[in-house]
């Protein structure tokens, strides 16, 4: 399933078990953060994952609705933690 909708997207399909793992890779910095710089980067990663994912549906003539409303989840995750943390 997840191939076809890569090919649909025209996107290669060996880039969905790198991506994929990279997703999960992302998710563990986030939640660990022990390397600011490793989780910096991670939140980089998500942010143009999705933004290449809006640009997709967006070709593709598709809602787009949750690609729109995960980076802003992302944003308040992103902005919301650096305030938690710098007030502790």
């Amino acid at each position: 399933m997840i191939k076809g909708f890569f090919e649909f997207f025209n996107y290669p399909v060996y880039i969905v078990i790198p991506l994929a793992i990279l997703k999960v890779l992302g998710v563990v910095m986030v939640l660990w953060r022990k390397s600011n710089w490793l989780t910096e980067w991670a939140y980089a990663g998500f942010f143009f994952d999705l933004v290449l994912a809006t640009a997709a549906h967006q070709e593709a003539n598709h809602d787009l609705g949750l690609s729109v409303a995960g980076i802003l989840v992302l944003f308040i995750s992103y902005f919301l933690g650096k305030q938690v943390r710098s007030n502790n």
